[in-house]
């Protein structure tokens, strides 16, 4: 999650390695730039990606964005899940993101909640994350 590997019982089944946090991110900056979502450039449907890391993908996506016009200035994301605890994690991730962000740890932002065990993220057969993202015009 996040670039970092958490150690759990249990994997992510997925298409590519399923960092649920790097693809949220992904989709928050292709929309700040209005260039699609993660879908339409890494389609699930496409051999090629299976399997794929997700940080890879999002160093594509911020190309992708920078040769759109934009540079990216801050991320927030938030990873919903029962379990694994994210919060010793989030130094780590933070870095590992703004890495690949280009911008400095400071400017990236990881929380995490739970649902209260509702749901299936509550039963633990799933988690969720969202991300948004401030861009600004490189001219």
């Amino acid at each position: 999650l996040g670039g970092v590997k958490i150690p759990h019982p249990h994997g992510i089944v997925a298409h590519s390695d399923g960092d649920v946090v790097l693809h949220a991110l992904a989709d928050a900056l292709l929309g700040a730039a209005a260039l699609g979502d993660i879908g339409h450039f890494f389609p699930d449907d496409d051999a090629q990606w299976a399997g794929a890391d997700s940080a890879e993908l999002l160093q594509q996506v911020v190309y992708k964005v920078a040769q759109a016009g934009w540079c990216v200035l801050n991320a927030d994301c938030t990873v919903v899940a029962e379990r694994p605890r994210v919060a010793s994690h989030v130094p780590t991730m933070r870095t590992r993101i703004a890495g690949i962000l280009d911008i400095e740890p400071g400017a990236v932002s990881i929380k995490a909640t739970t649902v209260e065990r509702m749901g299936f993220i509550g039963r633990e057969e799933g988690l969720a994350a969202f991300a948004i993202a401030l861009l600004a015009s490189d001219e």
